[in-house]
């Protein structure tokens, strides 16, 4: 009887925690939002939820600026490619990326629950409904506050949002 209630009550945990994995949509679903929200969460999970937002923000601003891509996936893996080794499919080049994660040779995959349900919900609504678009005032750059690029002087200023500094063209 006690080997009967153990494997009942595990098999009630394995089943919780494959639902609280569940993704709000899938790539194949909703592929732009799905990029967006790859972005949100590499770039800004443990920062505030306004951070999150400016994240998205600039690159749906990058979205609508013709000196990007057109389209948020594209924006979110631009960067340089080479050949792979082992299959001969385009991969990035390290440390040449818009964003930093996309070509850090690590796992992109969502590991924090929590934190991609958090980014996909903040994806989906900015992309949906068009909340908080203007957070950054029209900024398509940024950078975490502990680092000073070069690249940032050619920029003009926005300002913080939580641990990032957002910055636009100067024209």
């Amino acid at each position: 009887m006690k080997k009967l209630i153990l494997a009942t009550a595990m098999l009630f945990a394995v089943t919780a925690a494959q639902a609280e994995a569940q993704e709000l949509f899938t790539k194949e679903a909703h592929p732009e939002e799905y990029c967006l929200a790859l972005n949100i969460y590499h770039e800004a999970r443990g920062s505030n939820f306004a951070d999150q937002a400016a994240v998205a923000d600039v690159v749906l601003n990058r979205v609508d600026d013709s000196r990007y891509p057109n389209s948020v996936c594209n924006v979110v893996y631009d960067g340089r490619h080479k050949p792979s080794w082992k299959t001969g499919e385009p991969v990035p080049i390290r440390n040449q990326c818009q964003f930093s994660w996309y070509c850090d040779g690590k796992s992109d995959d969502p590991k924090d629950t929590d934190a991609w349900r958090t980014a996909q919900q903040t994806a989906y609504m900015m992309m949906a409904y068009n909340d908080f678009r203007g957070i950054t005032e029209g900024a398509t750059h940024y950078h975490a506050n502990y680092v000073t690029p070069s690249w940032a002087r050619g920029f003009q200023l926005i300002g913080r949002i939580g641990d990032h500094i957002y910055y636009r063209w100067n024209d």
